[in-house]
């Protein structure tokens, strides 16, 4: 009896140990599991946490005046969704009443979704009681998309049709239309989720395809370094970040804003998710 309680209290020493030790340099007692998929599909990738730049240096092209680049540190890893919340995916937990006229495969992202709409889903989702989810931050957005870069976009500083979805409107802006028939998709609308390769971290469609909600509200940045920031308290607007099919490439730079009044359905606009923890 005497050796079991002082091997109890080694092991138990040890374990506090180790997680007081996890704690002060900033690391996770227990590993994270990189990548996780939920019950409906929807397929994550475990961001590290890390310090990086926000926004864009001043002698990048096509650059806008709100994109002040200040240093920004995610102090924690998080879960972001590998794609685009997808038709099978909305419909898998909203039903079809919503979008029930919606045509498009059941990997086709979901559009015209107002932010509402987005927590609307989120609140369901989280009603499952098969995890937290939410929208990603304005910071966490770009932190996930640059994926360790500090370019225009995570793979340099151009972008061609190869690359991601943008300019696909026969109506005007029709640079990268006979691409996209190349691959055996249609026009005038996003591709399918994972049409275009990943960025560094395994996340799809950062850039183009549709625009993507952001959880922050609209306004300046701030002018020091921040951790974890959030949006402001108040506003009109809301943040979209990653460019869409309908317009220029350059919308789609990893540093990019753009916003809309929370109800607007834009028929260029969805959201991937962060599941916090797991």
């Amino acid at each position: 009896m005497k050796h079991t309680r002082g091997r109890s209290f080694w092991l138990s020493a040890l374990f506090s140990f180790t997680l007081v030790s996890s704690l002060l340099i900033g690391l996770p007692a227990f590993a994270l599991e990189k990548t996780f998929t939920n019950s409906l599909g929807m397929e994550f990738v475990l961001v590290p946490a890390g310090t990086f730049v926000m926004g864009s240096p001043k002698d990048e092209p096509h650059r806008n005046r709100d994109e002040v680049q200040h240093k920004v540190t995610i102090s924690k890893p998080f879960y972001m969704q590998t794609t685009e919340v997808t038709l099978k995916q909305w419909w898998a937990v909203m039903g079809k009443k919503f979008f029930g006229r919606r045509k498009g495969s059941d990997n086709m992202p979901v559009v015209r979704v107002s932010w509402y709409d987005a927590q609307d889903f989120i609140d369901e989702l989280n009603d499952l009681k098969k995890g937290v989810y939410r929208l990603p931050t304005e910071a966490e957005w770009e932190y996930a998309a640059r994926a360790g870069s500090t370019t225009a976009y995570c793979w340099g500083k151009d972008i061609d049709c190869t690359k991601a979805m943008f300019n696909n409107n026969t109506q005007e802006y029709e640079k990268c239309i006979d691409y996209v028939e190349s691959k055996g998709m249609a026009t005038d609308q996003p591709g399918p989720v994972k049409s275009y390769p990943p960025n560094a971290w395994g996340l799809y469609d950062m850039h183009g395809n549709v625009w993507e909600w952001s959880q922050d509200r609209y306004g300046a940045y701030p002018t020091g370094e921040t951790i974890d920031p959030r949006g402001p308290d108040s506003g009109s607007d809301w943040v979209r970040r990653g460019g869409s099919w309908f317009k220029y490439g350059y919308y789609c730079r990893s540093a990019n804003r753009n916003w809309g009044l929370p109800t607007s359905r834009y028929q260029t606009t969805g959201c991937r998710l962060v599941r916090e923890g797991k």
